[in-house]
């Protein structure tokens, strides 16, 4: 059964140095049934300064979503997801890593960062809007998730990835 929308709306941060890809985040995710706050960092720093509510962002809103590519300027998105991994306040933030590279290394590192989806940037438009109809429909529909944070879902054992 397809959950209702929450009266607040759903804050998602997208992590991308690609104005481009930016905006067509943004107006597919106008097209969705959902209310979106969307707010986008340009590298993983300032991803992770967002997270952790440092400098200006010290009144950021928690994502309820975090989309990301992997190829960008100063911390990459391996850097960040094993920085998000390794934080008990933000590892169980849903990261759905969205990027042009189809590279298995990539999409293994990853997985074994704990991203919680991998998707390849559709090229053309409607493809594009698609596939963020369906990233909304199920994170914000089907997918039940914890209201605050839970602790380490990062499994300590495993061995550290090794990034392409």
């Amino acid at each position: 059964m397809i959950a209702t929308t929450p009266d607040a709306p759903f804050e998602v941060l997208v992590v991308e140095d690609n104005d481009n890809d930016v905006e067509l985040v943004t107006i597919a995710f106008a097209k969705t049934r959902f209310d979106v706050n969307l707010t986008a960092v340009a590298n993983g720093e300032e991803c992770l300064k967002f997270l952790r509510k440092q400098g200006k962002h010290a009144k950021a809103p928690r994502p309820d979503l975090i989309l990301m590519d992997i190829n960008m300027p100063r911390i990459n998105g391996f850097e960040v997801l094993e920085a998000i991994c390794n934080d008990p306040m933000l590892n169980d933030l849903p990261v759905v890593i969205m990027t042009s590279s189809e590279a298995e290394s990539d999409v293994s590192a990853s997985w074994r960062l704990r991203c919680s989806s991998y998707l390849v940037k559709p090229l053309d438009f409607s493809s594009f809007v698609h596939a963020i109809h369906v990233v909304a429909e199920y994170w914000f529909a089907v997918v039940r998730l914890p209201t605050r944070p839970v602790g380490s879902r990062c499994t300590r054992d495993l061995p550290k990835a090794t990034l392409p």
